[in-house]
């Protein structure tokens, strides 16, 4: 299946935002902790659902999906032993607390997911081990067990990654005893993830510098709890008005979730209104100037923010630039735009006042953008999720029809994309 775009014109109008893909699974993941249902409303239609749901149906969960509106139950734990599924992607290792909490045991396959560089997994497994659990890693799964349950205890993350903060807080809700989360991630979705827990009955406090303690309790009960918008749409589809120069409302759209985001808009010339139903986005005079970003962790500019602005970046006057900091492989998009006339040059080195963990290492890492240029249609097959919207964007602000192969990638995190984006004027078709 592909996707056929024709691009060239600005694109105007309102367009939603969908239940935050990064949010959806790590709930769904959590409802594992309770043996009473759970509720969830603003439930995005995406392929990553699909493949939590396979997981929890294994795991022996109930799951209905009624448009919008999702109920997921797991009265008991029929299997806490999952060697495969038919799909893979990196959540499931979020499975192995609540599974050793509720089974003592627990088993899910290796990752998967995006190939953008290596997932810090030894750091989940180093956390789980601090409360207690015993792990076996097999070229195929992760098996861990607790043979005297999970217990509190002091973790300190060498990186604040997101998943490893995760799999901690889903681990330390039902230990005995108190856990201490230092150097933890502190994005929206896991304020969100946090926020669902407190209502269902669980003890959680914030406290800087990027601390979170947590008092394990017996049982959580259920919970109805709805999704947050999609803060990566919501970036997706500001470059895209930017650069087509449309005007586009996004509605649903969170200004305390987009603040790194929306200085760089306006450093490089284009304007954003907040308003009632969301925050709408264009380009007063036509210009863009060129910007400078480095990716780092919340509250920083978003590593998946970069992909759609660099599209914006070759249509600005001068040369920008993007320091990649949170993954070492996140540029294989380059060649693609190359293949569509863009000046993109990427690099191993940092830049000379800014060093970063990459250093010397011989990483590709660092992107140099010169601009403006035209863009031109090409024959494109998608790499990963977020480069795959990067190239929706390029399609659509270049001249010609272009063609996107891989277009389940882009499913699996963006709700029927074409459908919606066709409201706002595009020119563009499925093909199988």
């Amino acid at each position: 299946m592909k996707f056929v775009i024709t691009g060239g014109k600005p694109l105007n109008g309102e367009i939603t935002l969908a239940g935050a893909k990064n949010a959806v699974s790590k709930v769904m993941v959590a409802s594992l902790l309770t043996d009473e249902p759970c509720v969830f409303k603003n439930f995005p239609a995406i392929g990553e659902v699909d493949i939590i749901k396979e997981l929890l149906m294994t795991i022996g969960s109930k799951v209905d999906i009624f448009g919008s509106t999702a109920k997921i139950h797991t009265p008991k734990i029929e299997n806490s032993r999952v060697l495969q599924l038919t799909r893979r992607n990196r959540i499931p290792i979020l499975a192995l607390g609540p599974l050793l909490a509720r089974a003592g045991e627990a088993e899910v396959p290796v990752l998967g997911g995006d190939q953008i560089g290596a997932r810090p997994v030894d750091i989940h497994l180093e956390a789980l081990a601090k409360l207690g659990a015993k792990l076996q890693i097999t070229k195929n799964s992760y098996h861990a067990w607790a043979p005297d349950g999970l217990h509190g205890a002091n973790i300190e993350l060498r990186f604040p990654s997101v998943g490893a903060t995760e799999n901690a807080i889903l681990a330390a809700v039902l230990a005995h005893g108190k856990t201490v989360i230092k150097n933890a991630a502190s994005e929206p979705e896991i304020i969100d993830l946090i926020k669902m827990l407190q209502n269902m009955g669980a003890i959680i406090e914030l406290s800087p510098p990027r601390t979170i303690t947590i008092e394990g309790v017996k049982k959580l009960r259920g919970v109805t709890h709805r999704i947050l918008p999609d803060r990566n749409e919501a970036v997706s589809f500001a470059c895209l008005a930017i650069a087509t120069r449309g005007k586009i409302l996004v509605k649903g759209a969170i200004q305390d979730h987009l603040i790194t985001f929306l200085n760089v808009v306006r450093r490089m010339g284009a304007e954003y209104e907040v308003g009632d139903e969301g925050i709408t986005f264009w380009v007063p005079n036509g210009k863009l100037n060129r910007v400078f970003i480095t990716t780092d962790v919340h509250p920083g500019f978003m590593t998946d923010w970069q992909q759609p602005l660099v599209v914006c970046m070759t249509q600005a006057e001068g040369v920008s630039s993007i320091h990649e900091t949170i993954y070492e492989d996140r540029f294989g998009y380059a060649n693609d735009l190359s293949e569509m006339g863009a000046k993109i040059h990427v690099v191993p080195d940092c830049p000379d006042d800014e060093k970063c963990r990459f250093a010397g290492r011989g990483l590709y890492h660092y992107a140099v953008i010169e601009g403006p240029t035209k863009l031109h249609a090409a024959e494109l097959k998608t790499r990963d999720l977020r480069s795959g919207m990067l190239d929706i964007i390029a399609a659509l602000t270049a001249e010609g029809t272009s063609e996107i192969e891989g277009v389940d990638e882009i499913d699996r995190g963006y709700e029927r994309i074409d459908e919606r984006l066709r409201a706002l004027g595009a020119d563009i078709e499925r093909v199988r």
